[in-house]
């Protein structure tokens, strides 16, 4: 049965009309590994939210439920934007790999062209008008094996256009379904970055309450109070089950007056015996609050030890305390970002964390804690001057 082809031109403007297949061939491993530890962080953020819920509502645990609402947020946001740095990395892979194919069928065009005018040429094949205009029998022998080749080949000419024709067409579906998840992706991250103001919002509107009312703010003393005494029975366990550091090191004690600062910026929360200016209330602070000079603040390690905490406390928000050994300790906390993990060896001045406002009643800020044992040390006495 004879079936009828399309004519030459209509499937040459067809394969310049349709996009072309791509394959991408990045390596997604490195994805799925940044993906899949960012779902880890939120199951375990989404664990303790619930595990929060389950405690008496407070000041303090209610803001800690928003700093942890806020830290899953962000690790939300964190696995949206790497599901669209990969979406997009196939984004362009799909497009690069159509404007080869169409490079390489612009290549091919001349050729394929050229054999089927050819074919047409001689009438589709009419071997016996050929043979009449035939200079001679030599001519005719070569030529009309010529023929037969290009008569044999038309037929996988044209069946492999009518196959990138059909891929081609796949390939703009999948470029179009990648568009759509792009598109959802942004859209999904829009919604979270708006649920993220309303926590912030939340965060602000306590800290205001607490800071307009005696009663609010005397309640929230108590509970510091209570979190502190947490805090030490915390570094009790921590000093009861403390290990020589594998690697050497200038002791802490060696450098009183010389640490360098964990950030930059004015204290806004001195240490020892505090008297609030409008309560008159009377509070024992054992370390100080640093404002940030400037937004996303790194806090870095005054000296080198090695991370024993790096979780959240109520009261000082995210927590980070590095041991310096023979029992020197020092504490972040108000963290918004955790940039090491508990049992990670630190530099002095390395970056362990991004400042924050989780837990603070005082907004953005770091609360910098340096211990011996469990006693508190004056900060200003060790770190260097300025």
């Amino acid at each position: 049965m004879n079936v009828r082809r399309p004519p030459v031109a209509i499937l040459l403007a067809a394969l310049f009309l349709v996009p072309a297949l791509a394959h991408p061939q990045q390596d997604v491993s490195e994805f799925e590994k940044r993906i899949s530890k960012l779902n880890q962080q939120i199951r375990d953020i989404k664990a303790k939210i619930q595990e929060g819920e389950k405690k008496e509502s407070s000041i303090l645990s209610t803001l800690s439920r928003i700093g942890l609402t806020k830290k899953l947020i962000r690790s939300e946001l964190a696995a949206n934007a790497v599901v669209l740095e990969r979406t997009n990395g196939e984004l362009k892979a799909l497009r690069d790999d159509k404007a080869r194919r169409l490079a390489d069928l612009e290549k091919e065009k001349q050729s394929i062209e050229k054999t089927l005018v050819t074919l047409y040429k001689f009438g589709r094949f009419d071997f016996l008008k050929f043979a009449l205009r035939a200079e001679n029998a030599e001519s005719f022998f070569t030529e009309s094996k010529h023929l037969t080749f290009l008569a044999r080949t038309q037929e996988t000419i044209i069946s492999g256009y009518l196959t990138a024709l059909a891929e081609l067409g796949a390939t703009e579906r999948r470029l179009e379904a990648k568009r759509k998840e792009a598109a959802d992706l942004i859209r999904a991250s829009e919604a979270k970055r708006r649920e993220l103001e309303a926590e912030e919002k939340k965060n602000r509107d306590l800290v205001a309450e607490v800071k307009r009312s005696r009663k609010s703010y005397e309640q929230a003393l108590e509970e510091l109070a209570e979190s502190a005494k947490q805090l030490q029975d915390l570094l009790k366990k921590i000093v009861d089950e403390a290990y020589s550091l594998p690697f050497s090191f200038v002791p802490l004690y060696e450098k009183k007056g010389k640490l360098p600062w964990p950030i930059q910026g004015p204290i806004i929360t001195a240490f020892g015996l505090q008297k609030h200016p409008r309560f008159n209330t009377i509070t024992q602070n054992n370390g100080i609050e640093i404002a940030p000079n400037k937004e996303k603040a790194v806090i870095q390690s005054v000296h080198p030890g090695r991370i024993v905490y790096a979780d959240v406390f109520e009261g000082y928000g995210n927590l980070i305390i590095v041991d310096h050994g023979m029992a020197y300790y020092s504490l972040y906390g108000h963290c918004s970002e955790f940039l090491a993990a508990k049992g990670d060896a630190v530099k002095a001045g390395q970056p362990i964390a991004l400042v924050g406002d989780s837990g603070s009643l005082n907004g953005e800020c770091l609360y910098f804690e340096l211990r011996f044992k469990t006693r508190a040390l004056d900060p200003l006495q060790w770190l260097r001057g300025r």
